[in-house]
């Protein structure tokens, strides 16, 4: 997985190996949905933000043309794009699992699907306990697949 920097769009947080297994062995504490409010909570979040242990996180949202934008969170704040502030929220996502016992789940990999033309449309982040799938469309779709 490639993390940009919203603004500049150039790399940042952990230092890639060249492949996009950059976030193995992080443990993601908790997983929150952006959602605009005026909207209701009842759909699909415009944004999923992974917090890693240690304070970083990092920022999944759909794009105009239904593909993923990977991006350094800046939890607990909201991205700068949700304008105005007070209509949008961070809230947990309920068909995810509460956190495993140990308190994080731990990646052991990630994996990009791409379409033809090399754009990220969905994201697994793969961990001990099982995948979070990542699929972009009118809004983010959010599954996690148990092993």
């Amino acid at each position: 997985m490639t993390v940009e920097r919203e603004e500049y769009g150039g790399p940042a947080g952990r230092t890639r190996s060249g492949n996009s297994d950059w976030l193995t062995g992080s443990r993601i504490t908790a997983v929150h949905g952006v959602f605009y409010r005026p909207e209701g909570r009842a759909g699909e979040p415009e944004a999923v933000e992974f917090v890693i242990d240690g304070g970083q996180s990092v920022l999944l949202t759909c794009t105009s043309d239904w593909t993923l934008r990977i991006t350094a969170g800046t939890w607990p704040l909201l991205p700068d794009w949700c304008v105005p502030a007070n209509q949008w929220q961070h809230a947990p996502l309920s068909q995810l699992p509460p956190v495993p016992y140990e308190g994080a789940w731990t990646v052991v990999g990630t994996l990009e699907r791409r379409d033809g033309n090399g754009e990220v449309h969905e994201a697994v982040i793969r961990c001990e306990e099982g995948d979070f799938v990542v699929a972009a469309g009118d809004t983010l779709a959010v599954r996690f697949h148990r092993h």
